[in-house]
C-alpha cells in the first residue's frame, strides 16, 4: 500500500495482504505497524498510526524510525471484528528547527533568524492549547525574542520537553500525508493461542462416554477438543480396517464418508447420541475451560441425501457415474467430492448457501471453531465468500485450514480468511529446516495474515522420528510444537507413544482409528500425560510462549541441538527452549546466547529455571553448557535476572 504521492512518500505498509484482504491480529496482541516513510531534502519527519474498530472510535499511536527510512509503532486492538488503520506522516517543524538551530549554535553561527522562526511557530500554537500550556508558550516566545539574553539562554526554554510536546503533532503541517485505509481483522485470543486435542467420540462409546474423557483432557491443559465428523456414515463402499475395500457388517467406516439414510452434514450419527447429548458435551467442555471444535468436511458418501437430491453438485465421469475422491496412490471410493462450480449459476448459489447452512446449524448448537478438511480442494472464491459471511454474523467464529498443499495455496487460503493453518512442521526435522521454516513463518510477508498451527501427528500422519520411535521422540516433537508456535495440537494416543506406521512408504497409522474403534489403556505407567501437562502449564503461565514473532534462534556448538528464545510483548517474560533433535543418544553442547537480545547484562549471573524438570541453573555469560539425554530431551527455561537488572 502506498499513499497518494505528494511531498512525503508512505510505502510498503505492514501488516497487509497481497490483494487487499484484511491482515490478522488478535485481542491482547501487540500489533506492529510499519512503513517506509521519506521525503526529499533533510527535514525531520514525524509519523503516527491511527486505527478504529467496529465502534468507529479512532485511536492513535506514534511511529518511530528504525533506520533506512523504516518506521514502526504498536497498536493493541481490544475488540473482535473488522478494523482499519491509516499511517500519517508530516514534517516535524519543531524537530527540524531544533536540529538546525542547535547545530548552528554549536558552530558559533548567528541564530537570530532561527530564534524568530521558533517564536512564530510557538505563537501560532497558542490558540490551540489549554490556558496552562498557553502560559508556557507565551513564556517561550518571550524568551526567544529577549535580545538582552545570550542566544543560548534565549533558546533554552524552547528546548524543554514540555515546550516540545506543545507543538508536536500534524496540526498545521502543509505536507501532512495519509495512507489509504488498511483493513485488519481482529480475532478473539483463541485464534492465536491454544492447545488442541483431537479425539474420536465413537472410541469412547459416543458423546456421553466422551464427556467422561474430557476431565483428563482438561487436566492435561488443553484448550480445544477437536472432533472428527460426527455425522452418519455411508454404507456403500464403506472402508474396513486399514482402509481395506471389504468392510464387514460390524465395521464402522470412515467418519469422513459423510451421509446416510439418517441425514447429512447437520445430522448426528445415531451411535454417538442425540443433539441433546452433543449439547451436554459442549457444555461440559465449557465448564472445564475448554471448547469444542468440529470438523467441517465438504464431501459426501454415496448415501448422502445430496447425491440423489442434487446430482448436479457432483463431478460426473464420461460413463455417467459420480467420481470418487483420489489422492494417488490413495483411493477413497467411499467419498464423493463436491463440484463447487456447476454449470448452472443457480446450482452454484444453491450449493454455496447449503454449505453455509451447515455452519449455521452447528453455530446454533454452540460450536465456534471449525477444522476445515482439505480446503485447498475447493475454490478460493468459495472461502472468500463463506468465511466473511459467517464472521459477519458470528465474529468469534474461527476456522483452521487443514491444507497440506503448495505454499502459495496455503498462504492464499489464510489471506482470504482462515484463522489458522496447518503447516509443514511434520516434515521439518533438522535444525536447519526448523530454523529456516520458523523464520519464514514469523518474519515472512505471510506472517501478517497466516497463523501456523503445529501438529506432531494427525490420524492421517505418523511422520518423522515418531515412526517406530521411542518415547523421547514424542517428547521432542511435542516440545518443539508447543514452544515454537502459540497454537499446536496432538491427536489422541500421542501421549501413549503410538508409533506403528502402516508401511515404510505410507505415513498413516497401522490400524488407523479412521476406520475402526480404538480402545486404549489411558493409565499406562509410561504415559506422557504428566509431561504434556507440565508443558501446557508452562504455556499458560508464560506470555512469551503465547507469541510467535518474537522467536530468536541462538547458536549451539552441536547441530543436533536447537535453541531459541521468546519474549512477551512487554519484554518482561523471557523463555529459552533447548531441544535435542536426537531421540536415541546423549547430546552435549555449548550455547552462544545473544545476551543483549535477552536483556541480560554480561556482568551478571542469571537463573534458568526448567519448567519441565523444575531444576534451576545459575548461568553467567553467553556460553552455558547443556547436556540432554533420551530421558530429558529438552529444557524449557524461564530466564530470571537478579536485583539490579531490568526485565529480560
Amino acid at each position: 500500500m502506498t499513499a497518494n504521492l505528494g511531498r512525503i512518500v508512505i510505502d510498503d505498509i505492514r501488516p497487509s495482504t497481497p490483494r487487499g484482504h484484511p491482515a490478522k491480529a488478535a485481542v491482547s496482541e501487540a500489533v506492529r505497524v510499519s512503513a517506509d516513510i521519506y521525503k526529499d531534502g533533510h527535514d525531520v519527519l514525524a509519523a503516527q498510526v491511527q486505527w478504529s474498530g467496529p465502534d468507529g472510535k479512532w485511536s492513535a499511536a506514534p511511529l518511530r524510525e528504525l533506520g533506512n527510512d523504516r518506521w514502526e509503532g504498536v497498536i493493541e486492538p481490544t475488540t473482535v471484528g473488522r478494523h482499519e488503520f491509516v499511517v500519517e506522516a508530516w514534517t516535524d517543524a519543531y524537530a527540524t528547527w531544533r536540529h538546525k538551530a542547535t547545530v548552528k549554535l554549536e558552530a558559533k553561527q548567528d541564530v537570530g533568524l532561527e530564534l524568530e522562526e521558533a517564536a512564530r511557530m510557538f505563537q501560532a500554537r497558542q490558540g490551540e492549547v489549554t490556558e496552562e500550556s498557553g502560559d508556557l508558550l507565551e513564556e517561550v516566545v518571550r524568551s526567544l525574542r529577549d535580545q538582552s539574553m545570550s542566544p543560548h539562554d534565549r533558546l533554552a526554554p524552547a528546548l524543554e520537553p514540555e515546550a516540545a510536546r506543545s507543538v508536536s503533532g500534524p496540526s498545521g503541517a502543509p505536507d501532512w500525508t495519509e495512507s489509504g485505509p488498511m483493513p485488519l481483522w481482529v480475532d478473539r485470543e483463541r485464534a492465536l493461542v491454544g492447545a488442541w486435542y483431537e479425539l474420536f467420540p465413537r472410541s469412547f462409546g459416543g458423546f456421553r462416554g466422551t464427556i467422561h474423557r474430557l476431565d483428563a483432557v482438561a487436566a492435561m491443559g488443553f484448550d480445544v477438543v477437536y472432533l472428527p465428523p460426527v455425522h452418519p456414515i455411508g454404507r456403500q463402499h464403506r472402508k474396513g480396517p486399514n482402509n481395506t475395500l471389504a468392510a464387514g457388517p460390524d465395521d464402522v467406516g470412515s467418519p469422513w464418508a459423510i451421509g446416510g439414510p439418517e441425514g447429512g452434514h447437520t445430522a448426528i450419527h445415531p451411535d454417538l447420541g442425540t443433539v441433546e447429548d452433543f449439547a451436554a458435551l459442549v457444555d461440559r467442555a465449557v465448564e472445564l475451560g475448554m471448547e469444542v471444535a468440529l470438523d467441517y468436511a465438504l464431501q459426501c458418501s454415496p448415501d448422502h441425501p445430496w447425491v440423489s437430491e442434487h446430482p448436479e453438485w457432483f463431478h460426473h465421469r464420461s460413463d455417467g457415474s459420480i467420481a470418487y475422491a483420489e489422492n494417488p496412490p490413495k483411493k477413497y471410493q467411499d467419498i464423493y467430492p463436491i463440484n463447487f462450480w456447476p454449470e448452472s449459476e443457480d446450482a452454484r448459489v444453491a450449493l454455496w448457501e447449503a454449505c453455509k447452512e451447515i455452519l449455521d446449524v452447528w453455530l446454533d448448537r454452540g460450536v465456534r471453531i471449525f477444522r476445515v478438511d482439505n480446503p485447498h480442494t475447493k475454490p478460493v472464491a468459495f472461502w472468500q465468500w463463506l468465511i466473511p459471511a459467517v464472521q459477519q454474523e458470528h465474529p468469534d467464529a474461527l476456522f483452521l485450514a487443514e491444507a497440506f498443499t503448495r505454499p502459495k495455496v496455503m498462504a492464499k487460503l489464510a489471506e482470504v480468511g482462515f484463522s489458522q493453518s496447518y503447516t509443514y512442521f511434520t516434515w521439518r526435522n533438522t535444525r536447519q529446516e526448523l530454523e529456516e521454516y520458523l523464520d519464514e513463518l514469523a518474519n515472512g510477508r505471510a506472517a501478517d495474515y497466516m497463523r501456523p498451527s503445529f501438529w506432531p501427528n494427525t490420524p492421517d500422519i505418523l511422520g518423522g522420528p515418531l515412526r517406530n520411535g521411542p518415547p523421547s521422540a514424542f517428547k521432542q516433537r511435542v516440545v518443539l510444537a508447543a514452544t515454537m508456535t502459540p497454537s499446536y495440537g496432538i491427536y489422541s494416543g500421542y501421549e501413549l507413544c503410538e508409533n506403528a506406521p502402516f508401511s515404510d512408504a505410507n505415513e498413516e497409522y497401522l490400524y488407523s482409528e479412521k476406520y475402526e474403534i480404538k480402545e486404549r489403556d489411558w493409565d499406562q505407567p509410561h504415559s506422557l500425560a504428566p509431561f504434556v501437562t507440565r508443558l501446557n502449564d508452562a504455556r499458560r503461565r508464560h506470555p512469551a510462549l503465547q507469541r510467535l514473532r518474537t522467536i530468536r534462534f541462538h547458536h549451539t556448538s552441536n547441530p543436533t541441538v536447537i535453541a531459541y528464545s521468546k519474549r512477551s510483548d512487554d519484554g518482561a517474560d523471557v523463555v529459552l527452549t533447548v531441544v535435542s533433535l536426537d531421540p536415541h543418544n546423549v547430546q552435549e553442547c555449548t550455547l552462544s546466547l545473544d545476551l543483549a537480545h535477552l536483556g541480560i547484562g554480561w556482568h551478571r549471573s542469571f537463573e534458568a529455571h526448567d519448567e519441565l524438570s523444575q531444576e534451576t541453573f545459575t548461568w553467567s555469560g553467553p556460553h552455558p553448557y547443556v547436556r540432554l539425554t533420551p530421558d530429558q530431551v529438552a529444557h524449557v527455561l524461564h530466564l530470571r535476572t537478579g536485583p539490579g537488572d531490568g526485565p529480560p
